[in-house]
């Protein structure tokens, strides 16, 4: 396999935008976790494999338990996740494939009795963050340990 491009050498005035954006999400306070599971989910979704990677490797380094990576594609079937990160896995996964339903208005319900009105949108940033970057590594044909 080979690298289409490397995308922060052709446009690095982009690259600087999506970091200063990353930096913004930092500032929100959502916690470190939970931003590395939102990006995991959405990169399983998205079939990012350079992300997948990434996310999954910077989670084991925080300590995050092996069986809850590998059943993360199938959080609704297993109690390892807690309902606020139900939740927010819901929305990731919504707002991720947005074509297919939107998000419902019950998804929205759920999301707002973790998270109040500016949480949510600091987690719809984070997805919306996280799909920018697959579509970035998808596009430029990024796999793992190319860079």
């Amino acid at each position: 396999m080979e690298v289409r491009l490397n995308g922060r050498q052709a446009n690095p005035e982009a690259y600087k935008a999506m970091i200063g954006m990353e930096q913004f999400i930092a500032s929100t306070g959502l916690e470190k976790k939970m931003y590395n599971f939102i990006k995991l989910r959405a990169s399983q979704i998205n079939g990012c494999s350079y992300c997948i990677s990434t996310h999954s490797k910077e989670l084991l380094a925080m300590g995050e338990s092996v069986d809850r990576l590998l059943l993360l594609s199938a959080w609704r079937e297993t109690p390892l996740y807690s309902e606020e990160e139900r939740a927010v896995l819901e929305l990731t996964e919504y707002a991720t494939k947005l074509s297919a339903a939107g998000i419902p208005d019950e998804v929205y319900a759920r999301v707002r009795v973790h998270f109040n009105e500016k949480q949510y949108v600091d987690l719809l940033m984070a997805i919306n963050m996280i799909n920018a970057w697959n579509r970035i590594g998808v596009g430029t044909g990024m796999f793992p340990g190319c860079i």
